[in-house]
């Protein structure tokens, strides 16, 4: 038997976790400068009022007409912002610059904005699409660029909208598609802290607790369904641990996932099968292997060292990981958004060398 295994025969975590390197950056970056300027195939989920309103992709959205669909292509913007700060020699910092100056004009903003004045445009892309949008002016805020500040109109748009629609929300979204409430609070929470907005800090933990507060044993049943892109699971804890005070969260994930230790819920630790890479919905299931790992890592991060439940979890972040990398391009409907997930898996907290 391995000697750096665990007297219950289980392997530690890699001594070597998998992270984010410049290798992946360029990789990603020249995946998504691809997508990012292909408007066809695209599925724009655009509600007509009249036959005016029977337009392309590009004429409806100036900014975000890309990517397959507008919150795939919001989220390929924020990917791109990301790997230019973090690794701005390994990606084609010059091809992103030009696309941001290009697409983040006040003319295409404005364009934008109108979109969402639309009457029928109320829940357009709520919630998935707005926190990435959030997430994406977040991360503009730390660039030296002139691109967050031409962004800020449609960014408060969206905080408007989010100020707006929590109190009437009583209940939350417990799937594992763009409708989870947990995913879009997390993400969030993101541009509440970046723009200092203590009043909507406030109003997501508040929503938070109210929602799954009294969560208890959590037992993951149904999960992962057949599209399912996030765990419901995983990601309510992620939220609460994102918006929690420390002492709080681990109070409340004590409560919520109280077999960890044990591995269970077993369906949690398993990478999900995907059969078909071809179809939309089954390749979600790639994405599911990417955001758990993500939660899995985040998660773990909040634990001390030597709790019992970080190399169960780490491990799992690490295999979930090795399932899914490998086919983060190859058919388009997983390429035209996976390589985002990958980053944000590759890119949250991982484990110091054992």
């Amino acid at each position: 038997m391995d000697p750096s295994a665990d007297q219950r025969g289980r392997a530690p975590h890699p001594v070597h976790a998998t992270t984010l390197t410049a290798d992946h950056a360029a990789r990603f970056a020249h995946i998504v400068l691809g997508h990012v300027a292909r408007e066809y195939p695209n599925n724009p989920d655009h509600a007509l009022a009249g036959p005016a309103d029977a337009l392309t992709p590009r004429a409806l959205h100036p900014i975000f007409w890309g990517s397959y669909d507008w919150h795939s292509c919001v989220h390929s913007h924020w990917m791109l912002a990301t790997l230019l700060r973090r690794f701005p020699t390994a990606v084609p910092a010059a091809d992103i610059r030009a696309l941001f100056d290009d697409r983040f004009t006040p003319e295409n903003v404005a364009a934008e904005c109108a979109y969402f004045a639309r009457p029928t445009a109320r829940g357009f892309k709520r919630p998935y699409g707005w926190a990435w949008l959030l997430a994406l002016a977040a991360e503009l805020t730390r660039h030296d660029a002139p691109w967050g500040a031409t962004l800020a109109p449609l960014t408060q748009v969206i905080v408007a909208r989010v100020h707006a629609f929590l109190p009437l929300a009583v209940y939350p979204m417990r799937v594992g598609t763009h409708f989870n409430t947990a995913f879009a609070l997390r993400l969030f929470a993101d541009w509440a802290e970046a723009s200092k907005d203590a009043a909507l800090q406030t109003l997501l933990r508040d929503t938070a607790e109210a929602w799954y507060g009294a969560d208890v044993a959590c037992p993951a049943w149904g999960e992962p369904g057949l599209d399912e892109f996030l765990s419901p699971a995983l990601v309510e804890a992620e939220c609460m641990r994102r918006l929690l005070p420390a002492d709080a969260f681990g109070a409340w994930f004590d409560r919520f996932l109280p077999r960890l230790a044990a591995g269970e819920p077993a369906t949690l630790f398993r990478p999900p099968q995907v059969t078909d890479r071809t179809d939309g919905k089954i390749a979600h299931l790639d994405g599911l292997a990417l955001s758990r790992a993500w939660c899995w890592r985040a998660l773990a991060s909040a634990l001390p060292d030597a709790d019992p439940r970080r190399t169960r979890m780490l491990d799992s972040a690490e295999q979930h990981l090795a399932a899914a990398l490998p086919h983060v391009a190859g058919d388009y409907m997983g390429e035209h958004w996976l390589a985002s997930f990958a980053v944000l898996a590759l890119d949250a907290p991982a484990p110091p060398p054992a």
